[in-house]
């Protein structure tokens, strides 16, 4: 069969009619070859099918191209559409912005003309006042020179009589200056005597102030010392408390100590068992490595089934095609028109005897390969057993492991806490230690300080010299507080000259609302000009260098 396979290469036509010759050689029924013939022109049709699938499919993949690119196309010209429309709504937005601020600008520059309409309009109403004005005053000027041209001759008349009162005014005069010096020189020898009682009585103010202010620091030192005393006894009932609690801590550190010991012990028993099952678990690892690389060597020497399965449908195929190609040749050689029909093979042919023989050979090797086989089965169960056994000891160890581990960790953590609370009393200790330490050295210091002050007021001096400073501290506050009072007074009387009828404060130029009247009947009292007070214009302001000066006109009467 390899010798007629390597002159007789095969096209799809020979194996289409070695198919058939097969078919005919095989001692088959008539049926039987009508359905073999069947699925024959069946798998024709499918390969015929096939290759018009395949060419369909060629041409959808194709379409199926085109309109992708053509969707791309829509794609970048819709985007470019859309990038058009929001920049010519953007411009649109943009116009309309400037169309409201041009509107806004508008807007306000009517409202400026309107204000400065309404600016001319008042100047005007205040230019016919003006002009009101001045005409009155023009008219007044004139009386007003009438009545000084009247009060002048009575001025004569008056500095005459004035002169002879002068001289008997001099003569009383010199009189009264006599007896003022008289008086001056009497007042003033007063004033000595008072000016010296008033230092007296100052001095002696002062010094019974001192006296006041020397006995209340003295009583404030005896209740200090006094608060110091009772701090003193607190604290030193307080250091004894404390000491008799260091001993009961001591004793309690003590026992912790002991505990610590013990679990100290507890723990190296446990790492010694940890260590022991550390060292088992090792070998049983080193055990199951061992196992699982007898188990893979074992896989390895089975037989791979998928591959001798591979084979032997590979086999059964070339069986087939060999049986076509060996109906083909019998048709051939069936053929009495073939004249090439046969070749005569060299060699000897094996007689039934060697063939059986070769037979039971076969049988008896695969014989043992199916013993050897069941062997290395059994040693595979047999080795399965042993890892799960190891597997479970594994395990049970671990939990064992865990539960030491656990306990291991419990032990440590009351350990820390223990240590802490013993650091924390001892910290404690140490900080009531030091605040005695501290209230000892403060109330010695206190007390050495009454004592100093007794002998500076005893030999006269103030009892320190920070209470000296806050003496004179307090003096000069008391006369910025006098300042301060004459300061407010000022202001205050200076508030009255500015306070109108109503409550109301103003600094404005106080306007008259009085005059003296011309009529000689009666006496020159001010008389108040009720509601038809004269006009009297405000400064101008800042704003006049705006205004254009008036063009001053005749008046015409």
């Amino acid at each position: 069969s390899s010798g007629i396979n390597a002159e007789w290469p095969l096209r799809p036509g020979e194996v289409e009619n070695l198919k058939r010759t097969l078919v005919k050689q095989l001692n088959l029924t008539a049926s039987e070859r009508q359905k073999i013939e069947a699925s024959l022109s069946e798998e024709r049709q499918l390969v015929l099918d096939l290759v018009e699938f395949r060419a369909a499919l060629q041409e959808i993949t194709r379409i199926t191209s085109l309109k992708t690119i053509e969707r791309n196309n829509k794609g970048r010209e819709y985007l470019k559409a859309e990038m058009k429309f929001h920049k010519a709504r953007a411009t649109m937005k943009e116009k309309e912005h400037a169309i409201e601020d041009y509107t806004k600008k508008s807007a306000e520059v009517q409202a400026r003309v309107r204000e400065k309409y309404e600016i001319y309009n008042v100047i005007k109403n205040e230019r016919n006042k003006c002009v009101n004005v001045l005409q009155t005053s023009t008219q007044r000027a004139g009386e007003m020179r009438e009545k000084i041209k009247i009060l002048l001759n009575e001025i004569e008349i008056l500095r005459a009589n004035a002169n002879e009162k002068d001289r008997i005014v001099r003569h009383e005069q010199r009189k009264y200056a006599s007896i003022v010096v008289l008086r001056d020189n009497l007042q003033m020898e007063l004033g000595k005597q008072r000016f010296k009682k008033d230092i007296m009585k100052k001095q002696e103010e002062r010094k019974r102030l001192n006296i006041d202010r020397l006995n209340q620091i003295i009583n404030a030192a005896e209740d200090e010392m006094v608060k110091l005393r009772k701090r003193y006894e607190a604290a030193v009932q307080d250091r004894n408390d404390r000491g008799i609690q260091l001993i009961e801590r001591n004793e309690e550190v003590c026992i912790f100590y002991e505990k610590v010991n013990i679990h100290d012990q507890l723990l190296r028993e446990g790492e010694v068992s940890m260590q022991g099952l550390e060292e088992e678990l090792r070998v049983l690892e080193l055990e199951k490595r061992e196992l699982k690389r007898l188990i893979g060597l074992r896989r390895k020497e089975v037989p791979d089934k998928k591959k001798m399965e591979d084979e032997l449908s590979n086999a059964q195929i070339q069986l087939l095609s060999t049986q076509e190609h060996l109906f083909e040749l019998e048709r051939q050689l069936e053929n009495p028109d073939n004249k090439g029909r046969s070749r005569l093979l060299g060699g000897d042919d094996s007689s039934v005897e060697d063939l059986e023989l070769e037979c039971e050979r076969l049988e008896s090797r695969l014989a043992e390969q199916e013993q050897k086989l069941l062997e290395k089965e059994l040693i595979l169960e047999e080795e399965t057993r042993l890892v799960e056994r190891v597997g479970k000891k594994v395990e049970a160890g671990k939990a064992d492991t865990l539960q030491l581990a656990k306990r291991v960790n419990d032990y440590q953590k009351k350990l820390a806490e223990t240590t802490n609370k013993i650091m924390a009393v001892v910290a404690e200790l140490s900080m009531v230690q030091a605040e005695s330490m501290k209230l000892q050295q403060e109330s010695g210091d206190r007390k050495a300080m009454v004592e100093d002050a007794y002998k500076r007021l005893e030999v006269g001096l103030p009892p320190t010299e920070e209470s000296e400073l806050e003496w004179n501290r307090m003096e000069r506050a008391e006369e910025v507080r006098a300042q301060r009072k004459v300061e407010k007074q000022k202001e205050l009387e200076q508030d009255e000259q500015y306070l109108v009828p109503g409550g109301v404060t103003t600094t404005a130029e106080p306007r008259p609302n009085a005059y003296i009247p011309d009529d000689h009947a009666e006496l020159p009292i001010p008389r108040p000009y009720g509601s038809l007070a004269p006009f009297k214009p405000s400064q101008p302001g800042s704003t006049m260098r705006h205004i254009r000066k008036p063009v001053i006109r005749p008046v015409e009467i």
